[in-house]
Protein backbone atom coordinates (compact mmCIF):
# COMPACT_ATOMS: atom_id res chain seq x y z
CA UNK A 1 0.00 0.00 0.00
CA UNK A 2 2.84 2.49 0.51
CA UNK A 3 4.01 2.24 -3.04
CA UNK A 4 0.93 3.24 -4.35
CA UNK A 5 0.41 5.92 -1.99
CA UNK A 6 3.95 7.09 -3.29
CA UNK A 7 3.18 7.01 -6.33
CA UNK A 8 -0.42 8.88 -5.65
CA UNK A 9 1.88 11.72 -3.82
CA UNK A 10 4.31 12.05 -6.65
CA UNK A 11 1.43 12.16 -9.46
CA UNK A 12 -0.18 15.06 -7.16
CA UNK A 13 2.85 17.27 -6.88
CA UNK A 14 4.06 16.56 -10.84
CA UNK A 15 0.19 17.77 -11.88
CA UNK A 16 0.63 21.39 -10.84
CA UNK A 17 4.18 22.07 -12.19
CA UNK A 18 3.24 20.25 -15.78
CA UNK A 19 0.09 22.57 -15.89
CA UNK A 20 1.87 25.28 -15.70
CA UNK A 21 4.50 24.68 -17.96
CA UNK A 22 1.43 23.25 -20.68
CA UNK A 23 0.11 26.93 -20.01
CA UNK A 24 3.51 28.43 -20.90
CA UNK A 25 3.88 26.48 -23.64
CA UNK A 26 0.96 27.30 -25.35
CA UNK A 27 1.24 31.58 -24.72
CA UNK A 28 4.67 30.94 -25.91
CA UNK A 29 3.55 29.06 -29.36
CA UNK A 30 0.58 31.88 -29.62
CA UNK A 31 3.29 34.76 -29.23
CA UNK A 32 5.67 33.12 -32.05
CA UNK A 33 2.90 31.39 -34.45
CA UNK A 34 -0.30 32.33 -33.50
CA UNK A 35 -2.52 34.74 -35.07
CA UNK A 36 -1.10 37.83 -33.82
CA UNK A 37 2.75 36.27 -33.21
CA UNK A 38 5.85 37.34 -34.37
CA UNK A 39 5.50 35.43 -37.77
CA UNK A 40 2.22 37.42 -38.42
CA UNK A 41 3.53 40.45 -37.60
CA UNK A 42 6.42 40.01 -39.92
CA UNK A 43 4.45 39.40 -42.52
CA UNK A 44 2.00 42.30 -41.85
CA UNK A 45 5.11 44.42 -41.72
CA UNK A 46 5.65 43.10 -45.56
CA UNK A 47 2.92 43.67 -46.53
CA UNK A 48 2.20 47.35 -45.61
CA UNK A 49 5.71 47.65 -47.38
CA UNK A 50 4.77 46.48 -50.80
CA UNK A 51 1.09 48.53 -50.10
CA UNK A 52 3.21 51.55 -49.40
CA UNK A 53 5.60 50.94 -52.62
CA UNK A 54 2.04 50.95 -54.55
CA UNK A 55 0.73 54.08 -53.32
CA UNK A 56 3.80 55.52 -54.36
CA UNK A 57 3.39 54.34 -57.44
CA UNK A 58 -0.39 55.57 -57.56
CA UNK A 59 0.57 59.25 -56.37
CA UNK A 60 3.27 59.20 -59.16
CA UNK A 61 1.09 58.08 -61.47
CA UNK A 62 -1.67 60.58 -60.01
CA UNK A 63 0.78 63.53 -60.20
CA UNK A 64 1.50 62.55 -63.95
CA UNK A 65 -2.36 62.58 -65.17
CA UNK A 66 -2.76 65.31 -63.00
CA UNK A 67 -0.01 67.56 -64.80
CA UNK A 68 -1.40 66.50 -68.41
CA UNK A 69 -4.79 67.42 -67.59
CA UNK A 70 -3.75 70.53 -66.36
CA UNK A 71 -2.25 71.57 -69.36
CA UNK A 72 -5.79 70.66 -71.06
CA UNK A 73 -7.33 73.73 -69.08
CA UNK A 74 -9.13 76.54 -70.59
CA UNK A 75 -7.64 78.94 -68.55
CA UNK A 76 -4.05 78.00 -69.32
CA UNK A 77 -4.17 75.88 -72.70
CA UNK A 78 -0.28 74.35 -73.29
CA UNK A 79 0.43 73.93 -76.97
CA UNK A 80 2.26 71.03 -76.75
CA UNK A 81 -0.71 69.10 -74.89
CA UNK A 82 -3.39 70.27 -76.99
CA UNK A 83 -1.29 69.16 -79.94
CA UNK A 84 -0.81 65.88 -78.52
CA UNK A 85 -4.21 65.25 -78.31
CA UNK A 86 -5.42 66.92 -81.85
CA UNK A 87 -3.19 64.09 -83.59
CA UNK A 88 -4.46 61.60 -81.27
CA UNK A 89 -7.91 62.70 -81.90
CA UNK A 90 -7.22 63.41 -85.92
CA UNK A 91 -5.03 60.16 -86.16
CA UNK A 92 -2.67 62.87 -87.93
CA UNK A 93 0.89 62.92 -87.54
CA UNK A 94 3.92 65.38 -88.27
CA UNK A 95 6.53 64.73 -91.39
CA UNK A 96 8.92 64.68 -88.28
CA UNK A 97 7.36 62.11 -86.57
CA UNK A 98 8.04 58.37 -87.19
CA UNK A 99 5.35 56.31 -87.54
CA UNK A 100 5.10 52.50 -86.58
CA UNK A 101 2.13 50.84 -88.02
CA UNK A 102 0.28 48.07 -86.27
CA UNK A 103 -2.30 45.73 -87.66
CA UNK A 104 -5.71 46.20 -87.74
CA UNK A 105 -7.26 45.37 -83.71
CA UNK A 106 -3.90 45.93 -82.14
CA UNK A 107 -4.32 49.33 -81.23
CA UNK A 108 -1.88 50.25 -77.89
CA UNK A 109 -4.97 52.56 -76.72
Amino acid sequence: MSFGREIKRRLQAAVPPLLFLALAGYFVWSATQGERGLKSYAKRQDDLKLAQQDLQRAQAEISVWERRVAGLRTSHLDPDALDERARAMLNLSDSNDVVVPYGQGKRLY
